[in-house]
């Protein structure tokens, strides 16, 4: 089972992980409520993962530790969706005690970030 910590980061807080993990492994799943793209559209939320065209997980709530997993230009781990779900896979090796990250997208980050802090480009 993987573990994590959360820790103050370039981007406020970030996911870390405890134990080191390995080209394509399981890291964690995106958690949160399965709601609509309508629904998502009126939220007030920086948590709203896109599914599909049709629907959404707004993984707003603090128990959902993948919502902590910040954007890095050169991402270790990387999004896919599954039967609905979202999981995330290391990209590459990772070391214990890194921080966890993956490309959110240039339409999200021209629209979010503006100018990238993240460790690729301090």
């Amino acid at each position: 089972m993987n573990t994590f910590n959360i820790k103050e980061s370039f981007a406020g807080k970030g996911l870390f992980t405890e134990k080191p993990l390995k080209k394509g492994e399981f890291i964690i799943e995106y958690a949160g409520d399965l709601i609509t793209s309508e629904e998502a559209d009126r939220r007030k939320t920086k948590y709203l993962f896109e599914v599909n065209d049709k629907y959404t997980i707004d993984g707003e709530e603090e128990s959902n530790l993948a919502r902590y997993i910040n954007h890095f230009c050169e991402p270790n781990a990387e999004a896919e969706i599954e039967n609905g779900r979202i999981n995330f896979y290391a990209t590459r090796d990772i070391d214990a005690g890194e921080e966890l990250g993956i490309d959110y997208g240039k339409e999200y980050t021209d629209e979010f970030i503006k100018t990238c802090k993240c460790p690729d480009c301090s």
